[in-house]
């Protein structure tokens, strides 16, 4: 047995003869160590080795820094008569991510690789779905993420022999859709939305999402998606909106949903009510100028203003009191001050009279008033603010409005602030105060500012008349344990959606699930104001409504609410409505529950938990009973991913690689905001071409249980580098096998010589690792021993060590065993990770009868064999390497030769 090191990175291991075999590579000088039949004298081979290792250390070149893959070349694929790429060709001489990855999706789809069985047998069932993405674009890096990580734990289950079905679909994304297609029509026609009909409009929209709706279905295929396709769902889709107006009239007859005049988060450019996770939150830490749209200029915030109410008959008494929202004061209703502040005890019961209406605001007391806080008198504007409007309820305040849908001042009775912006009027109001000296100063002050956004305007508080949905009783009954992947610790296992909350269900859009409500209007005498019936149709809501006034249902006239659903609604349907619900159909009695859901840890509030409170309410079932939640894609400087920063990653721009010059034009082509273009992009050299089986490895190796992942462009190519030597390791396995290569199953692969049953060790040893990890849903573990397999153990080691073997009559029929194991078994390891490659040499192999079509049928490995003698006889000759690679860094024998030399 014997080992070589020759000069550079060459590292080979032979066996058989006492003497051993081997090649040097090319390199000058060798260190070799011989035991267990001849001792070579070891004095000379060191000396000759250590000159081996100076002058190939001095005459190697590093790989030059930044390096980029160059453009690939164009390879033919020819393709067989069922559309399958021709393998009977010689594999090109270079890896081509193109080459590799094309027709190969095309052959699965006509397969059908990817459609469950009609009947299922036995328990070992994964149903799962895709996050449906916004249809209003592309997919990005943290979309990417989630596929990377869901297709491979398909890939998994299904080469493992599992009934598999990954359910694709689209949301239709409300507002996110209705402004990219208005801000199409003004810039591309000059039209805003109030100039077309709602029907017209909406068939805008519709004809937009034919445009580009497809955009997002190839950018999944392209990333090797192994989704059936046959049951793709789009939240617009007839089915599903059938499942929508069916689950709002099911949760309204339960007593869930009801509407009522309630404070709500409000988008004065959009004039539609936000979800929670639409809005977000900004820090100021003191005078901060910002845009705010249909403002002609910056508006300046985090100012607060003091300015003095006079006490009614208090002989110029007066109570300051601070405030970052002056305009609003027009809305006041009350001062409120903190029961037990000395500075306020005399004015307890007392009156404040308005400088601007002249009506008397009563003092109140209040224990949530915070005396340090500003003046330690605050107004109470319960129009305006959520925080006032307990506090006004509390005290029996009446409620008051005085800004409009659209952001302008309209205070009861008009007046000389009617149809200002509220930002304009803020100004007014200001310099008003101080005409009459009741202005007492302005102070720098740090704050929050909320802001929509999907339109990057302030959030009012604004009261509206709405649909709410009951959460308290849904989260109690939804209290279930269900196996959050990491572990977050919460006082109760689910239902991290705040239970106290109602959710506003009204959207005053056009786009999206009409709210299947509608108000009753005649005839005379008029039923009672405010009537509203829900129905499943109106023919339906007729009846309800007849029932209820008792009259006949044919003289009523009703009207549609013309507001629209929040799309968290619809989407949290979607594990249930996308298989068929509410009809009892074949795939909702096969495939639900689904076994998993995986997503981003930021939709754990807004989309999760929903999707567990309504799954359990309307089918009795949890909608599954593990949630893999991974971290958030940022950019290289931490930030989150976002159109407007211009920081977004297309998957196809790291797949095929883009210029500067394209990524520039990309970004001008998207419907965005003119002040958006003007924002830097971050990859000053463009993206270099990675390939899709690169991008999915790369992203699959992050511990996507942490916070987040910092993406910088190029990052990827360290796995197109990995791609590469296994590409070249398996060219050297099939030309070793030769033409008339007898296969066997890999399992029958019985090596005598030490270091063949020493690499198939290793290579069970990944099988191991792959499926522990794999179970507990920790795929960059998974991709780190199969990585690790291929680079460190088959192709720096064996490979090496076959070249000599295969030189020995003795030992060549069983290398290539080996070999054809090695590259069959770690091809099958390597296809849930990276299908084309995987596809596209595992084709190549000879193979023993029955074998599958595709590697994404083949069995996925068992380990079932290891031999602990051998590791400890093969680790102790790779210790001698790395000692005397160690032994070369320390005495920096390879030091580069000087420029000039």
């Amino acid at each position: 047995m014997g080992l070589g090191f020759w000069g550079g990175d060459t590292l080979g291991i032979w066996g058989g003869t006492p003497w051993g075999y081997g090649v040097r590579g090319g390199q000058v000088g060798a260190l070799g160590v011989s035991w267990g039949g001849g001792l070579v004298g070891l004095g000379w081979w060191f000396l000759w080795g250590c000159t081996g290792l100076y002058w190939a250390g001095r005459y190697r070149q590093p790989p030059p820094k930044g390096w980029t893959p160059k453009s690939s070349v164009e390879y033919e694929h020819p393709l067989e008569a069922d559309g399958k790429k021709a393998t009977g060709v010689p594999l090109p001489p270079s890896y081509s991510p193109r080459y590799v990855e094309a027709a190969w999706y095309s052959w699965w789809e006509q397969q059908g690789l990817f459609t469950p069985p009609a009947s299922v047998t036995g328990s070992r069932v994964l149903s799962l779905v895709l996050p449906p993405p916004n249809v209003t674009g592309s997919l990005h890096l943290g979309h990417t993420l989630t596929v990377a990580l869901q297709d491979a734990l398909v890939r998994w289950r299904r080469m493992q022999g599992w009934t598999v079905l990954w359910v694709p679909g689209t949301d239709h994304a409300g507002i996110a859709t209705q402004a990219v297609v208005e801000r199409w029509l003004w810039q591309h026609r000059r039209l805003r939305r109030q100039d077309l009909t709602r029907s017209q409009f909406l068939e805008e929209v519709w004809a937009w999402k034919q445009r580009h709706g497809d955009e997002i279905l190839q950018q999944l295929r392209a990333l090797g998606a192994s989704l059936d396709w046959s049951r793709c769902a789009f939240t617009m889709d007839p089915g599903f909106s059938r499942a929508v107006v069916e689950a709002f009239v099911r949760l309204h007859e339960a007593g869930l949903i009801h509407r009522e005049r309630r404070l709500v988060t409000w988008s004065c450019a959009l004039q539609s009510a936000l979800a929670d996770v639409e809005v977000e939150p900004r820090s100021l830490t003191g005078p901060t100028a910002l845009r705010v749209p249909n403002c002609p200029h910056p508006i300046t915030f985090g100012i607060l203003v003091t300015f003095a109410y006079p006490v009614e008959g208090g002989d110029g008494l007066e109570l300051p009191v601070a405030t970052t929202r002056p305009e609003t004061m027009l809305g006041d209703v009350a001062v409120a001050v903190h029961p037990q502040d000395p500075r306020y005890t005399h004015l307890h019961g007392r009156q404040v009279r308005h400088p601007f209406t002249g009506q008397l605001l009563p003092i109140v007391t209040d224990p949530s008033v915070d005396p340090a806080r500003g003046t330690g008198a605050v107004k109470v504007t319960p129009g305006h603010s959520p925080r006032d409007l307990v506090l006004a309820q509390a005290q029996g305040l009446p409620l008051l409005s005085v800004i409009g849908d659209d952001g302008t001042m309209c205070p009861p009775g008009g007046g000389w602030l009617q149809g200002v912006h509220r930002f304009e009027a803020r100004d007014k109001v200001v310099a008003a105060l101080a005409e009459l000296g009741l202005h007492r100063g302005t102070q720098d002050h740090a704050m929050t500012l909320p802001m929509c956004s999907r339109s990057g305007d302030v959030v009012e508080y604004l009261l509206k008349s709405q649909w709410f949905l009951r959460c308290r009783e849904m989260a109690a009954r939804a209290h279930i344990p269900i196996s959050l992947y990491p572990h977050i610790p919460y006082p109760t296992p689910v239902s991290p959606v705040p239970p106290r909350r109602d959710w506003c269900l009204s959207r005053q859009l056009w786009w999206g699930h009409r709210v299947p409500a509608f108000r009753v209007q005649g005839p005379p005498p008029a039923p009672p104001e405010g009537l509203w019936v829900v129905g499943r149709s109106e023919a339906e809501a007729r009846a309800a409504a007849a029932r209820l006034l008792r009259c006949p249902p044919e003289g009523l006239r009703l009207q549609q609410d013309p507001d629209v659903l929040d799309t968290w609604f619809s989407s949290a349907l979607f594990p249930f409505a996308a298989l068929g619900w509410p009809q009892e159909t074949p795939d909702l009695q096969r495939f639900y529950p689904t076994a998993v859901l995986e997503t981003g840890s930021d939709l754990l509030f807004f989309w999760v938990a929903r999707m567990v409170m309504l799954g359990q309410q309307l089918t009795g079932r949890l909608p599954f009973t593990q949630v893999l939640l991974h971290s958030l894609v940022r950019d290289s400087y931490g930030r989150k991913m976002s159109k407007s920063l211009g920081n977004v990653i297309d998957p196809r721009d790291v797949i095929a690689g883009a210029s500067l010059q394209e990524l520039q034009q990309r970004l001008h082509a998207k419907i965005l905001d003119p002040h958006e273009l003007t924002v830097r992009l971050q990859f000053p050299q463009g993206i270099p071409e990675c390939g899709a089986d690169a991008l999915r490895m790369f992203l699959c190796s992050h511990n996507v249980h942490g916070d987040s992942i910092r993406v910088a462009a190029g990052t990827a190519l360290t796995h197109r580098r990995f791609c590469n030597k296994v590409w070249h390791g398996v060219r050297f396995v099939l030309r070793a096998l030769g033409p008339h290569c007898a296969p066997q199953h890999p399992e029958e692969c019985c090596p005598r010589v030490a270091v063949g049953r020493w690499v198939l060790g290793r290579l069970l040893q990944a099988v191991g690792a792959c499926s522990r990890h794999m179970e507990a849903l920790e795929p960059h573990g998974a991709i780190g021993a199969v990585q690790h397999f291929w680079t460190r153990s088959f192709c720096d080691v064996y490979l090496e060590a076959a070249k000599g073997l295969l030189q020995d009559p003795a030992a060549a029929a069983e290398t290539r065993r080996t070999l054809l194991c090695c590259a069959d078994v770690g091809l099958r390891l390597l296809a849930p990770f990276a299908p084309f490659l995987s596809e596209e040499l595992w084709q190549r192999l000879p193979r023993a009868p029955p074998a599958p079509p595709s590697v994404a049928l083949a069995p996925f490995p068992d380990a079932h064999w290891h031999c602990p003698d051998v590791e400890r006889e093969v680790g102790a000759m790779l210790e001698v390497v790395r000692a005397v690679r160690a032994l070369r860094d320390t005495f920096r024998l390879g030091a580069a030769r000087p420029p000039g030399e």
